[in-house]
């Protein structure tokens, strides 16, 4: 197979590139910068094929790709920046990236007869009461911008990519492409919580951390893995991904970041309301449920606390 993987300048399109190279499969990454700018790491997505692509450039996404002619593309690009988002003069070029650019790619997608993977995030839920959110939930209503946009490139690739065929008398909705909606990533090329609270931790004695937004951390090397594994079989639709081992708090996560990294920095936990320091809304449940998963055949990602292990020793 052949994958076309936008974003590989971010955290997850590293890690989905080195995992298709790692596998065997041809890959061509793009991002916005001339050259593959992510971290130097000497891992073969530095040393890959690569492509500069706007995604908000119509002919330009609709040219390339075609030219490529991919068996599958996973969508990793996006605006990420949750707070800076909700900046009046930001808000187009947002939604541009998120819902514009997504589908740009799926038009191309039906074009082209491919697959095509979109990464989205439980920012497209209110979350609102405690009962994890299911995959095929459609009680949508985002807090903020950032969610909005991931909302509206979601219904771009539904809306394009839905095709019916029909099989003597019966008659089949049959989507060619996966949307798996991901929560509280981190990787080893960018920005991160992680990155941010070990740094943070170096220099403060003690941090204060919200206690009542409940979800789970997503590493994307593990991640990573999940989609190639998912590009490889035809068991299309919505689904969620994050690590396992239980829904935490960003507290209870700081507090295991510090123990793991061998930190004595006092967590303090507060609520949202206490914190006051973020520009938009975020959501208090951000629990995924992840059965679907396990339904479809395919492995969970392994717990989050083994992630972090993992992550920190990469990170030294």
């Amino acid at each position: 197979m052949k994958f076309f993987v936008t974003g590989v300048g971010g955290q997850l399109g590293h890690d989905v590139m080195n995992e298709l190279l790692k596998r065997g499969y041809e890959g061509v990454g793009s991002d916005i910068q001339p050259e593959y700018s992510g971290v130097d790491d000497g891992s073969p997505v530095t040393k890959a094929d690569y492509v500069q692509l706007d995604i908000t450039d119509k002919a330009a996404v609709e040219k390339i790709i075609t030219e490529i002619k991919p068996d599958a593309v996973i969508h990793c690009a996006a605006w990420t920046a949750v707070d800076a988002a909700e900046d009046e003069e930001n808000i187009d070029k947002v939604r541009a990236i998120n819902a514009g650019g997504t589908r740009n790619i799926a038009e191309v997608c039906k074009s082209l007869d491919c697959k095509m993977t979109y990464t989205s995030t439980d920012y497209v839920f209110d979350g609102q009461g405690d009962i994890p959110w299911e995959p095929d939930c459609k009680d949508y209503a985002p807090l903020n911008v950032y969610g909005q946009t991931k909302l509206e490139g979601e219904l771009a690739v539904a809306d394009t990519l839905s095709k019916y065929f029909i099989v003597r008398i019966a008659s089949e909705l049959f989507d060619k492409y996966f949307i798996v909606r991901i929560a509280w990533v981190f990787g080893l090329n960018g920005k991160n919580f992680i990155k941010t609270m070990l740094s943070v931790g170096k220099t403060h004695d003690e941090v204060r951390v919200v206690c009542d937004q409940i979800g789970t951390p997503t590493y994307t090397l593990d991640l990573a893995r999940l989609l190639v594994d998912m590009n490889e079989t035809e068991k299309y639709g919505y689904y969620h991904a994050t690590n396992e081992g239980g829904y935490i708090s960003w507290y209870d996560f700081t507090c295991e970041i510090y123990r793991q990294a061998g930190y004595s920095t006092k967590v303090t936990p507060v609520t949202t309301e206490e914190y006051g320091l973020s520009k938009a809304a975020r959501p208090y449940n951000s629990r995924l449920d992840k059965k679907k998963l396990v339904e479809a055949g395919f492995t969970p990602l392994p717990t989050w606390q083994d992630a972090l292990s993992r992550y920190i020793k990469d990170l030294s």
